[in-house]
């Protein structure tokens, strides 16, 4: 064969060589390429499931967390009310606690009292029993002074008594002028009575607590309610007392002015006031 035909055959053969094996090489690339996609095609797939899976799980969490806003909402709610039933409680509980305070001290404040009216009331039974004795010995005294005047009286001195005014705690018995008639004097003349004596009589008791006294001279000896005497202390005047209850032996009077709290004392004098 001719060199100029053989040269270009050859030439021929190695650009057919060659494209083959570009074509090889290109094929192997793309089969290469190819599976590179398929796998990333893969891949794609699973990261996509999974994404789907990822926002199913997101819905379901959101889900979750609406029911769960739900609930704490719901829970904040009884929260506040049991807050508020708590301050109410509490608010009741320092009320009844005032309260039971108060009536702690009322009834300290009772017991004082009843400790006090006690007291009192001993006292008073005390009193009670003093003047109940003292009136014994008035009564006796009374008697005494009852027998004397009767054993005067049928005696006969041409003297009609009247009305005896006892002052207690004295044995003597004072005759009103006003009831004694009069009697003829030895020249055949009327003798002119004398004026009538003030009414006098004695404190018994003196009650400085509630500033009142009672006096020896009662409704026999016509005491009345509202009648003013007047107080003597070792014959020294020391003021008023006004009588407020009248008894048949005995009266009570209280005082006209408070100063004589401290200066009366049991065996004082006393004289009735003009009226």
């Amino acid at each position: 064969m001719p060199e100029k035909i053989k040269s270009p055959i050859l030439i021929l053969i190695v650009l057919i060589v060659v494209s083959l094996s570009a074509a090889g090489g290109v094929f192997f690339f793309l089969q290469k390429e190819k599976a590179k996609n398929v796998a990333l095609q893969e891949e794609l797939d699973d990261v996509l499931t999974r994404l789907r899976v990822t926002e199913n799980k997101l819905d379901a969490s959101a889900k979750s967390v609406s029911d769960l806003t739900v609930k704490l909402d719901q829970a904040q709610g009884q929260v506040s009310a049991l807050t508020s039933e708590l301050e109410k409680e509490r608010a009741d509980k320092n009320e009844a606690l005032a309260r039971a305070e108060q009536m702690r001290m009322a009834l300290e404040e009772q017991k004082s009292l009843r400790v006090n009216l006690e007291q009192k009331l001993t006292e008073a039974k005390k009193e009670s029993e003093k003047l109940q004795s003292q009136v014994k010995g008035l009564q006796d005294e009374k008697s005494g002074l009852e027998a004397k005047i009767k054993a005067s009286e049928t005696a006969g001195q041409g003297v009609e008594l009247g009305k005896i005014v006892v002052s207690p705690e004295t044995e003597t018995a004072k005759p009103s002028v006003a009831a004694v008639k009069p009697k003829k004097a030895a020249q055949g003349k009327v003798e002119t009575p004398k004026p009538a004596a003030a009414l006098e009589g004695k404190i018994l008791v003196v009650n400085k607590d509630y500033n009142f006294v009672v006096l020896g001279l009662g409704t026999k000896e016509g005491v009345n309610v509202g009648d003013l005497f007047s107080v003597y202390h070792k014959n020294k005047y020391i003021g008023d007392v006004s009588v407020e209850k009248v008894h048949e032996s005995m009266s009570a009077a209280g005082f006209q002015s408070p100063d004589m709290n401290t200066k009366v004392t049991e065996g004082d004098k006393v004289v009735r006031k003009s009226q």
